[in-house]
């Protein structure tokens, strides 16, 4: 008998350490996506041409997560966008290496160059405000791993479908998160927050994001994993017809 993926203590592995996090993340994708296969990364040639081209080293961190699953739709860009290798670039001040982008243009995220030795740096982010001279790097994860592994949670909430939904929060959501699902072992982020927005949890097969009473998404393994937790949290959830 094969042994049931634990979410829980994988992510919690993951966040502790690099190589577990490509762990968590391929038994992620293959117990409530798909295998990742040989092809689903980008090739060393392609990731040797943006260095080039850029004059920077990547952080070996972004050429792990690139390498292994970066060309995955499902896991990388179904509402923000992992950019390509050949879309890699540096910020205005060329001090900042950008390589995801919010879906309409609102925030963009990115990594420091101050130093190469450092393989696994920390991640901001910069919202677009309509004061750009406002525009400021915000702390958001301590480590671009870290960053990887919220992008492929973050991601694989929103691909639609049967078993991913949205839920409009009312006054009686966050007790009821508490009350019927599990809090996972991820850092409150962004970092640079006062107070620390978005929290994950684990229902019965259902992940779940919190963001600090903004919203809640979540995806079930299966549609009817989904439809157990719009019952144990009632509210007004997007594609609920019932």
């Amino acid at each position: 008998m094969t042994q049931k993926f634990d979410l829980a203590g994988s992510l919690a592995r993951g966040v502790g350490d690099r190589g577990q996090a490509w762990t968590f993340i391929r038994d992620y994708a293959a117990d409530w996506l798909s295998p990742i296969e040989d092809g689903d990364g980008w090739p060393e040639s392609e990731l040797a041409a943006a260095e080039e081209r850029l004059g920077v080293r990547l952080p070996a961190v972004l050429r792990e997560a690139y390498a292994l699953f970066g060309r995955r739709r499902d896991l990388v860009g179904n509402h923000d966008r992992l950019l390509a290798p050949a879309a890699l670039h540096l910020d205005e001040a060329g001090r900042t290496l950008v390589f995801r982008h919010e879906n309409q243009g609102a925030a963009t995220w990115g990594v420091p160059l101050g130093d190469p030795r450092d393989d696994d740096p920390a991640v901001f982010i910069r919202l677009d405000l309509a004061d750009k001279a406002a525009e400021r790097w915000e702390g958001w994860l301590d480590r671009l791993s870290l960053g990887f592994l919220e992008l492929v949670l973050s991601e694989s909430l929103n691909a639609g479908g049967e078993v991913c939904d949205f839920l409009d929060p009312d006054d009686e959501t966050a007790e009821l998160l508490e009350e019927h699902c599990v809090p996972l072992a991820f850092p409150a982020y962004p970092t640079s927050a006062e107070e620390q927005a978005t929290r994950w949890f684990l229902g019965p097969d259902v992940l779940i994001r919190s963001d600090d009473g903004m919203a809640v998404l979540a995806r079930g393994r299966t549609a009817g994993d989904l439809e157990r937790v719009r019952d144990l949290i009632p509210g007004d959830w997007l594609d609920d017809y019932r």
